[in-house]
This record gives structure tokens, C-alpha cells and sequence, in this order.
């Protein structure tokens, strides 16, 4: 694969910390690159360094002859008094740009709602966002490095931008570099992850998971090395302590298939036992939106809302920008008083928001993070160990350090951990989450959802972040057209309605309306169908143990034989992808035979 750019030996440093140290890395022509990592540990920078518009101390960025460097950042840049068609083409002809296919299908594809003449400075932020993505992705750029380009998009957003990236940047066509803190998004662009740690940018072969995979590994290695040179230590003191060598066995480390790594792991969660501990905190009645509806300004937002919230139940909700998904925690919080219907509440619910705005730390900005912490609950039980309120912080990624700054003046991501700490002292027993996944990375997110598993109570979330959803929630809803649908096939069920509704100009009144009876099969025909079925689901479990085995040879092989741990990703990813249609599959015939 021809070369891009690369960096040799960068050093930066600021007056307080060095923030890389002699790194040394390439992109190549097809390289879809994920850039992971604690916040504040470099990544955007490290983009800054590579597009050429941050300077090292020392080392240097190479490129080759001619190679251009698109980069989305994240702050937003368009100028408020452009119009979204100036933003994304520019002056060019309409002829010209509109006979150009790849314009089009970004066009159609994030901007489609938004008006052509309408100024950047009445766009939304997620409006805004879309325009600055298509005005970038509408250029032609040999590597295009993307800053946390999520942010600000809804789940169908991000599922077109994943198609979108996955479809240009093939084996042959240019770089891609992302930082982004979405793990499915990152599973679904990314073959190869940079973590950047520590000073260093250490590459993984794959995306998420795969990455997740070879850092456990990498970890435990590191673990058996640490062992057996303790291990060594305490034979030296006995020796000098008694005079003779002790005559122990030497502990013995093997390398475990991944699904060896995860079998003695029980369930993420206890669901009957966190049903009974919910039950026996809330009662049976939690909140209740009855026939509920909210109008503004003779707008209406939500209509003939149903739904009886269960002690225990872990629900997301699913919409687009503007669809009404705030209004409905409002009716939940009760911030938000319906036009129409009632809401009927539990006399023993006790709520916990964690918001996007921060409000509940506006009062203690001026506060130190140890004064808050002392006047907060002095214990709290995760797994049956009582933590300390700077244990539990510090389990949630917060350093120690900070424990003496002003509330005021943490970043974004710490005031995240401390208003997610004060929640959970608070001790709700219903926890409404609007957007948890912003300004946080995935250590902390993947600390978060480990934190949620053992909580025992009703857990309301809203996010865009489809791992996230799909790791911590129980059942899915959206709102659509103003009314709230159960989602019994998740995310993907709500993709496929998105889809539907803005391809059919009637759609709406279709899905509104019950469905209309398939034609029933014929003995013949349905006795195929259960033979197809059957043939799947056993290709199906032929496929499982494939794919088992080769997370065995991963972890078995040389870690340190890059291109044989790349050829058996591919095959992986090949086994995945063959699975996933074969589920697919199951899933259509399932429904024709009921």
C-alpha cells in the first residue's frame, strides 16, 4: 500500500506535562484509522500534528508529494452569515455540482432536510454539524482526519455516515483518521486502532471489539510478567533470609482462547434480583403518562403517549433531532406539564437527572472537588464493596489530582464524573440520563456501564450512542410522528421504520395504521421455509464455533506478528459479516412462520 503521511520521532511538550514522546507512526493509502484514549491524553492534538497545524518540538510530518489533509474539528467554524448551499459548494455552478454523484449523495444524505438558502446562524447544532460534515466530505481529500465527528448527530445520522466512510475509503482510496469516543460507530469505520497513552500511540489491528481483545490480552501479559517477577523477588529474599533457594513450583501462564477469557463471567446483570431490589425500593408504581400530550405554541410535539414505567425497567428512547425526546423526560421529570392526558407518579419515586447543561453544579462552581465530596454521602455499595465518594470517583476515571480544583473549572468530561457521583449519592431510585455518552471517552463510558449493571433501580436513557444503549438498556423505544413506539427489534428495527418513512411520501399513515395479514404460506411452502430455517440455524452454530476458534488462534498467536494477526482478523471479520447475514436471514423466516 502506497504511503501517505507519517510522523518520526514527535516530541511535544507543554510548560505543565509532556504530551508525546518520540512517536513514530504512518497512514497508508486504505487505512481507516480509530483514534481512542483517555480525554486529555493528546488525540486531538495528535490529528493537529499529522494535518500539519500543530508543531512539534522536535521530529517531524512527512507527506507525500501532492497528498492533500481534510479535517473536521471539533469546534464549530462556519460562518453564521453563509448560507448552507455557500457552506458546502461554495460558488460553484449548480450544474456543476449537482451532475457530480458523490455531492449528491452527501447532500441527500445529511442535508436533505435542511433549507438550501437558510443562514448557518438559524441552524440547530446538530443542523450545523451536518452542514460542516458535508462541506467537508464534498471536497476532494487524499486523507480526511475527523474530530469526534458524532457529536451533535442522531443515530441515523451516524449509521449513514458509517456506510458513507466504510464505501469511499477502500483498499485504494486515500486515509482516514477518526477520533471518537462512539464505539459502534468506531467497529463499523475502523480497521486498525490507534490508543494514544501514556505519551505513546500504541496501533491495534481492527476496530472496538477487536482492539478491547488484544488490550485485555496485552494487559494480562503484562500481569504474568509482573507476577513472575515478584515471584522471583520473594525466592531472593528467601534465599537470603535462610541461606538455600525455597523450593517452589514456578506458576504457569498460558495464553486463553476469548471465549476461555469470558466463560467464568457471570451475567452483566442479575435482572430478577435487580427487579426485586427496584420493587422493594419504589413499590409497584413508578410513573404512568396517560393518553399524554404536549403542545407548544399550538404545536404538537407529543400525542396519545401510553406507557406505564416499571420499577426495574432499563428503556431507551430513540428519535431524531427535534422529535420530542426532551419533552418526554420533561413529562417524566416533570419539568414539562402535558396539554392533554395526565401523568400519574409513584409517592415513592425520587428522581436523579444527569443533563446536559450541568445545572446541578452551577450552585458549587466556586467549590473545591474534596470540600463537595465531604459534605456528600459518606459511602456507597457497587458488588457489595463500600467505596468512599473519592473511591467511586476515581473508579469513574477522575484523578486524584483534581480533588483540589474549583467544581468550576474541571473540563467537561470531569464535571461529567462529579454530576454522575453526586446522582448516584443521592440515592434515586429512578435515574433519567440525557446524553450521558457527551464529552467523555470510552474508558469512562465502559466504567459507567460496568457502575449501571449493579444498580438497582429504573433507568431511563437518551442517547445517540448505540453501544451504549444496546449495553445498558433492557428494551428500546421511539418517538415517531409524535407518538411512542415499543421497539422489539431495537436499533435496527428503528433504522429500517427511519428508513421506510422517508423513502414512502405515506408512510406515516401507513406504519400508524395496523398492519395489514400476510398471506398465509401453504403446507408446501411453509414445510420449505421450516427446512431453510432449520439449515440456517445450523450453519448458524457451524458458524459460532468458527469463529471461536479463530478468537482462539488470536489469542494464541504471536502478538508480536502483526500481518499473521491481520490475516486472522480478516478472516474474522469475513466469519462476522457471513454470520450476520445468516441472522438476518433467521430472522425473516422466523416472522413467516410466526
Amino acid at each position: 500500500m502506497a504511503h501517505l503521511l507519517g510522523a518520526e520521532a514527535l516530541h511535544l511538550e507543554y510548560p505543565t506535562r509532556v504530551v508525546f514522546d518520540s512517536v513514530t507512526l504512518g497512514v497508508n493509502e486504505g487505512d481507516r484509522i480509530g483514534i481512542v484514549g483517555r480525554n486529555g491524553d493528546g488525540k486531538s492534538t495528535l490529528l493537529g500534528m499529522l494535518s500539519g497545524r500543530i508543531e512539534p518540538d522536535s521530529g517531524r510530518v512527512t507527506r507525500r508529494g501532492g497528498v492533500t489533509v481534510g479535517v473536521l474539528d471539533q469546534a464549530d467554524t462556519l460562518d453564521d452569515s453563509s448560507t448552507v448551499g455557500y457552506a458546502i459548494v461554495g460558488d460553484r455552478p449548480e450544474h456543476e455540482w449537482a451532475g457530480d454523484a458523490k455531492v449528491r449523495e452527501v447532500i441527500s444524505g445529511l442535508v436533505s432536510d435542511v433549507p438550501w438558502d437558510a443562514l448557518i446562524g438559524s441552524l440547530s447544532g446538530g443542523q450545523r454539524r451536518r452542514v460542516a460534515l458535508a462541506a467537508l466530505l464534498t471536497g476532494e481529500w487524499d486523507v480526511v482526519a475527523l474530530d469526534e465527528p458524532t457529536n451533535h448527530l442522531d443515530v441515523e445520522g451516524i449509521s449513514w455516515l458509517a456506510g458513507h466512510l466504510r464505501s469511499r475509503w477502500t483498499k485504494n482510496a486515500g486515509g482516514l483518521l477518526v477520533v471518537t469516543h462512539d464505539r459502534w460507530f468506531l467497529d463499523e469505520v475502523a480497521t486498525t486502532t490507534w490508543e494514544v497513552h501514556d505519551r505513546i500511540v500504541e496501533p491495534f489491528e481492527g476496530g472496538y471489539a477487536a482492539y478491547v481483545l488484544q488490550r485485555v490480552e496485552r494487559d494480562r501479559q503484562a500481569a504474568a510478567i509482573e507476577a513472575k517477577r515478584q515471584n522471583l523477588m520473594k525466592k531472593e529474599l528467601a534465599w537470603l533470609r535462610r541461606g538455600a533457594p525455597a523450593r517452589t513450583s514456578k506458576p504457569k501462564f498460558r495464553i486463553e482462547a476469548a471465549n476461555q477469557l469470558i466463560e467464568d463471567v457471570p451475567p452483566l446483570r442479575d435482572r430478577i434480583e435487580l427487579n426485586r431490589l427496584a420493587v422493594a425500593r419504589l413499590g409497584k408504581d413508578v410513573i404512568d403518562l396517560l393518553d399524554a400530550g404536549v403542545s407548544f405554541d399550538g404545536r404538537e410535539v407529543l400525542r396519545d403517549v401510553e406507557w406505564r414505567i416499571a420499577p426495574g425497567e432499563r428503556t431507551a428512547i430513540l428519535g431524531a433531532n427535534g422529535a420530542g425526546k426532551s419533552t418526554l423526560l420533561g413529562l417524566i421529570a416533570g419539568t414539562v406539564q402535558p396539554t392533554t392526558g395526565r401523568v400519574k407518579r409513584g409517592k415513592t419515586v425520587k428522581l436523579g437527572v444527569l443533563d446536559q447543561q450541568f445545572r446541578e453544579l452551577d450552585d458549587i462552581a466556586a467549590d473545591r472537588v474534596r470540600d463537595v465530596l465531604a459534605r456528600a454521602k459518606t459511602s456507597y455499595v457497587i458488588d457489595g464493596k463500600e467505596l468512599t465518594p473519592a473511591q467511586l470517583l476515581e473508579r469513574l476515571g477522575f484523578a486524584r489530582a483534581h480533588l483540589s480544583a474549583r467544581v468550576g473549572e474541571l473540563s467537561g468530561g470531569q464535571k461529567r464524573r462529579l454530576q454522575l457521583l453526586l446522582i448516584l449519592l443521592s440515592e434515586p431510585n429512578l435515574i433519567v440520563l440525557d446524553e450521558p455518552s457527551n464529552d467523555v471517552d470510552t474508558d469512562m463510558l465502559a466504567a459507567m456501564e460496568d457502575l449501571f449493571d449493579s444498580w438497582p433501580g429504573t433507568l431511563i436513557v437518551v442517547s445517540h450512542d448505540r453501544y451504549l444503549v444496546e449495553r445498558i438498556t433492557d428494551q428500546q423505544y421511539a418517538i415517531l410522528d409524535g407518538r411512542l413506539r415499543h421497539l422489539p427489534g431495537g436499533m435496527d428495527e428503528y433504522l429500517r421504520l427511519r428508513e421506510t418513512r422517508s423513502s414512502t411520501p405515506s408512510a406515516a399513515v401507513t406504519v400508524a395504521s395496523p398492519a395489514a395479514p400476510e398471506q398465509e404460506l401453504t403446507g408446501a411452502e411453509e414445510r420449505a421455509v421450516r427446512k431453510e430455517l432449520s439449515a440456517t440455524e445450523r450453519k448458524l452454530e457451524r458458524l459460532g464455533e468458527h469463529v471461536a476458534r479463530i478468537h482462539e488462534r488470536m489469542a494464541e498467536h504471536d502478538q508480536g506478528d502483526y500481518a499473521g494477526l491481520s490475516r486472522l482478523n480478516d478472516e474474522l471479520r469475513e466469519a462476522e459479516e457471513e454470520s450476520a447475514a445468516l441472522e438476518e436471514r433467521w430472522f425473516e423466516l422466523s416472522e413467516r412462520v410466526g
